[in-house]
């Protein structure tokens, strides 16, 4: 008796034989293309009581702090409200155990201005300006003055030192920083042109203080990992996202995938719930399911849907 042809949809067969492989399309999640020619962007499908904080927040322009399990679409509100309301390039900052106020503010290239310096004179050059070396991070792109304010993500907040929420209240509350290798250049030298944290991007600093004329949209995600300072969360809205229930996840289903997906998608939905009920599973799994669904993935395949679908918590 000869065993079946294995389906096409296995491209990697583990026998070290190359072969010519078509590779197919990836999901339309995971493909980076320049920013002209993206994507339209997605509805990002949130409940009227939900959308009417997002909504407080922006009157009140107070940081909003996001909260609620993986998968829940922190992240994604802020790229919808900058994309909504016209706000530019979302300003990224993401979070981690080694991230600082000063590193959001700016960053200065002292060894880089050096060497540079350096090789001007031996060539008998001009000495590049100072600017040329200073970079203004996302935080501090944010504040940087203009006709519409700026969005940021400050993404997982929960991951950064103890003190970082406390080390931002002066920030958030005053919309302005100084950069100190800029103040201390003579009066001749007050304007300075800095790079911003957008691709290719520049600004002018006066007398090296930048000072925002109105607030920016703040998006800040946490996992609730961690709880916050009292001072810190009196500043902020709270939002917290609740998981999908199986109405919401068929519409995030037909939003990526269509509604040709959606209709082969129902037995996926029922065990993504079956799954979530005793750990935590993020929708876009989900959505990673149905897509392999969509391109002929047998998930019935030995230990595949685990695979797919496995807890976010726990021991693996």
């Amino acid at each position: 008796m000869t065993s079946a042809p294995e389906a096409d949809w296995r491209l990697f067969r583990g026998d070290g034989v190359p072969r010519a492989v078509a590779l197919p399309s990836a999901p339309p999640w995971r493909r980076f293309t320049p920013v002209p020619t993206a994507r339209p962007e997605l509805p990002y499908l949130i409940e009227r009581q939900h959308a009417d904080v997002v909504n407080a927040a922006l009157h009140l322009r107070r940081p909003l702090l996001v909260t609620g399990p993986a998968g829940t679409g922190k992240s994604s509100l802020a790229r919808a409200v900058a994309h909504e309301l016209r706000l530019g390039e979302l300003l990224r900052w993401p979070v981690n155990s080694r991230s600082t106020v000063k590193d959001a503010l700016y960053q200065y290239d002292a060894i880089g201005r050096l060497r540079e310096t350096t090789l001007s004179r031996d060539a008998g050059e001009r000495e590049p300006s100072i600017g040329t070396f200073v970079r203004l991070g996302p935080l501090g792109t944010a504040l940087v003055p203009s006709a519409t304010p700026r969005c940021l993500l400050v993404d997982e907040m929960d991951k950064g030192d103890v003190d970082l929420p406390n080390d931002l209240l002066t920030v958030f509350e005053d919309g302005v920083f100084d950069i100190p290798e800029l103040t201390r250049l003579p009066e001749d030298m007050a304007d300075v042109e800095v790079q911003t944290h957008d691709h290719g991007g520049t600004v002018q600093v006066h007398q090296g203080l930048v000072q925002c004329a109105e607030f920016p949209v703040v998006v800040i995600t946490s996992n609730g990992e961690r709880d916050f300072p009292p001072a810190f969360l009196r500043r902020c809205i709270r939002l917290q996202l609740p998981v999908p229930d199986k109405e919401r996840l068929r519409a995030i289903v037909e939003a990526h995938l269509g509604e040709e997906a959606l209709r082969a998608a129902d037995d996926l939905i029922d065990a993504f719930l079956r799954r979530r009920a005793p750990g935590e599973l993020a929708t876009d799994q989900l959505l990673n399911a149905v897509f392999l669904r969509t391109g002929g993935v047998d998930l019935n395949a030995e230990g595949l849907l685990d695979a797919v679908l496995h807890q976010l918590t726990g021991a693996m």
